[in-house]
């Protein structure tokens, strides 16, 4: 059978002032669609959701269920996309940020046509035997645009995919060739809108007047605690209002889809802002537990499932339908999507006769790599001499990379200049009516908002392989609130360049608040990011040639506010393999090891020079000094090499570092490490305050391997567990 569209579907225009869809998807259906068909359809959707979650006793049926109505308005009527082609460049981008609500994509992209999608796929959903249905949308499978599940992540990717194509836009259309011209439509719930995340993120999209972004509220007022009444009172319209979004009203979201489809037509409209639909649903509708916390995140219960087919006319006892006509009425998605994107291929050939540079450089951005970077970088012969803060020496590769290459979008939290990620004659990306920059600029002031600037950041980065490379500065101990976007990040293998600087006590006088002593342990842990704290220019420059190599992980840089030394043994070289002798013989086999890292490890070699240095009042040792910028990435490389470099079983080792001591017993045998939160004084004097001078680590280490010493001239090594902490100064109380 043939069908049609509700009576108030609008046209499907894409971006003011450009090219229209020659053929509008609300005008592709040709005949008349009863509303009993539209029923059997939305019906359909519920029932699946009911039976897919009882089948393996989990799952969130009641989202889908209230909520079905939005899809069907979304994937038949306005989203832009093709089914035969998940990838394609052109297409509209849909996060679903209430992650929970999975199934209904799932649903979705099994029903338009979507091969990697059968229903045998989606049964899958917590099924034992598991596969792509999983318990939250995930980036690796066909269809997902990014990984959602802490809430109000994907409304920042949503505006990071936002940014990312005005940004493109900007750089690429021309009158009448709008070959970049997607909108990004975002899936949230209460849970989103409640998070800090949320919140920064739709005050960013408000600011830049995003008018390529769509959010659609599923306002059904309930959370897995129940009515969110006991919570939540805020007016989410007039604040999203008052931070500069255009806000359209559904009052009977789970059962009015002319409604539904005609907020989105007329979504697609606004120039100017980003807007929000707020459509007001019933959770579970149809289910005993309709609009209340029941429906949220547990299966129905075998009655009320059977209730619910009962209610909605289904057969109680036949499981996973869906009757030919629900087919028949997504049938035309596939023909559609592939007409799409061939229209946009013929655009995209018109484009590139007509303006030529600029379909070259897109087409190459398109396939994400950065041609020629390496010749950019300078060699260590031409690295400032002079002692200087680590953050300033990442400032080179900024200053070198970025005017050549339109991949990077580089911003701060408010920290634009103290991270050096500012660059001669560059743009902010800003609302062209602010004044302040346009949409083709790549500087990001993302203000004090350090969470959402990382979870935006991976918008950026998934928009489409390669194509956009975000990097994105605050001091260290900030990336303490950017800790849950960069584990997202890490998981969905998103690649951003991360500058982390005042990055130890040696920030001084702004005090313990801002002094990072175990946020290093947390993303030394997080498999999948490159942490490097690199000890001087030179290992400044390989961790940015690491970054740039490695393509598929994310990377953060612990930049140090002090002034460093260039250190002769320093090797670019050595940073790739995440740790290398940087002084001493590395032929004869110390007496004493020295491990460090970052700022410490200039520190660590005058120790060594004290050490070796003969002297009347102490012993005389042959020491070697380790610099390990990156243990992860050390701890990869071969055993033979990791014993080369540090010999534990035939000399003492010894771990400095300004940070704590957890994770070092697996490298030294001994430390000296912080045990207290910092202080508010100049760093020199803290550093002195604390123990780390240079003279009293020479003394308490010298002291620990006097009593180390054999009788038969050698050295009693510890053993496995009897890692010793070195009490540096009174100050520190283990």
């Amino acid at each position: 059978m043939t069908v049609a569209v509700p009576s108030a579907v609008h046209a499907n225009g894409h971006g003011p002032g450009l090219k229209k869809d020659p053929q509008p998807a609300a005008q592709v259906a040709s005949a008349s669609a009863s509303p009993e068909d539209e029923k059997v359809v939305i019906n359909t959707i519920r029932c699946l959701a009911a039976d897919l979650c009882q089948e393996y006793k989990g799952g969130h049926p009641g989202t889908v269920m209230g909520a079905a109505t939005i899809a069907i308005a979304l994937w038949k009527y306005h989203m832009r996309y093709n089914p035969s082609n998940p990838d394609w460049f052109a297409r509209d981008r849909f996060v679903l940020s209430a992650g929970h609500a999975c199934l209904l994509q799932y649903i979705m992209l099994h029903l338009t046509g979507y091969e990697a999608w059968p229903l045998s796929e989606v049964r899958k959903y917590h099924a034992p035997k598991y596969g792509m249905a999983a318990g939250h949308p995930e980036i690796e499978f066909p269809g997902i645009e990014v990984t959602t599940g802490p809430l109000g992540q994907g409304i920042a990717n949503a505006v990071g995919l936002a940014v990312a194509g005005k940004n493109l836009g900007a750089t690429y259309n021309r009158e009448g060739y709008p070959v970049v011209d997607g909108k990004v439509w975002c899936f949230t719930g209460d849970g989103c809108l409640q998070e800090g995340v949320g919140q920064e993120a739709v005050s960013m999209a408000g600011h830049w007047g995003l008018d390529n972004l769509v959010l659609i509220y599923d306002n059904n007022s309930v959370t897995v605690d129940g009515v969110i009444a006991n919570c939540f009172t805020d007016d989410t319209s007039a604040k999203l209002a008052a931070t500069g979004w255009r806000v359209i009203d559904v009052y009977d979201g789970s059962n009015d889809l002319a409604a539904v489809v005609s907020a989105l037509g007329e979504a697609k409209e606004v120039v100017g802002k980003p807007v929000l639909i707020n459509i007001r649903t019933v959770i579970g509708i149809g289910s005993k537990h309709a609009g209340k916390g029941q429906a949220h995140g547990q299966a129905l219960g075998e009655d009320d499932v059977a209730n619910v087919k009962k209610s909605l006319g289904f057969n109680p006892s036949e499981k996973f339908v869906v009757p030919n006509q629900v087919y028949e009425y997504f049938s035309d998605r596939k023909a559609r999507g592939v007409q799409l994107e061939k229209e946009w291929n013929s655009l995209m050939a018109e484009y590139s006769a007509r303006y030529p540079e600029e379909s070259a450089e897109l087409r190459a951005r398109m396939e994400g790599k950065l041609p020629g970077w390496e010749s950019l970088v300078p060699p260590k012969k031409d690295l400032p001499t002079a002692a200087q803060p680590t953050r300033k020496s990442s400032g080179i590769m900024v200053q070198a990379l970025a005017p050549k290459y339109k991949s990077f979008m580089i911003g701060s939290a408010d920290l634009l200049e103290s991270t050096f990620v500012s660059w001669d004659g560059m743009v902010e990306f800003q609302n062209p009516e602010s004044g302040l920059g346009d949409y083709a600029g790549r500087q990001i002031r993302y203000g004090i908002r350090e969470h959402a600037m990382v979870a935006m950041g991976n918008g950026l980065a998934a928009y489409h392989k390669g194509m956009i490379l975000p990097v994105m500065s605050t001091f260290f101990m900030f990336w303490l609130y950017a800790a849950p976007a960069a584990r997202m990040s890490a998981l969905q293998k998103l690649r951003f360049i991360g500058i982390a600087t005042h990055d130890s006590i040696g920030i001084g006088e702004d005090g313990p608040t801002h002094q990072p002593v175990a946020l290093a342990s947390f993303y030394r842990a997080l498999p999948g990011l490159n942490f490097v704290r690199p000890a001087d220019a030179e290992e400044v420059i390989g961790a940015w040639m690491l970054a740039l190599q490695d393509e598929d992980h994310p990377s953060l840089f612990a930049l140090s506010r002090q002034p460093v030394p260039l250190l002769p043994g320093s090797d670019r070289a050595g940073v790739a393999r995440g740790g290398y002798v940087v002084h001493g013989d590395p032929s004869i086999i110390p007496d004493i090891t020295l491990l460090a890292t970052g700022a410490e490890v200039s520190r660590a070699i005058e120790v060594a020079k004290l050490l070796s240095t003969p002297s009347s009042s102490s012993s005389t040792y042959t020491v070697r000094v380790v610099s390990l910028p990156y243990l992860a990435l050390f701890d990869r490389q071969s055993a033979e090499y990791r014993r080369g470099v540090i010999p534990s079983s035939q000399s003492l080792v010894v771990a400095i570092e300004a940070w704590a001591s957890f994770g070092w017993s697996r490298y030294a045998h001994a430390g000296a490490h912080m045990h207290t939160f910092g202080l508010s004084a100049p760093q020199q004097v803290l550093y002195e305050h604390f123990g780390f001078g240079v003279q009293n680590l020479a003394e308490k280490i010298g002291g620990w391997a006097e009593s180390r010493k054999a009788e038969n001239g050698g050295w009693n090594i510890p053993g496995v567990g009897e890692y010793e902490e070195l009490l540096l100064s009174t100050i520190q109380e283990h």
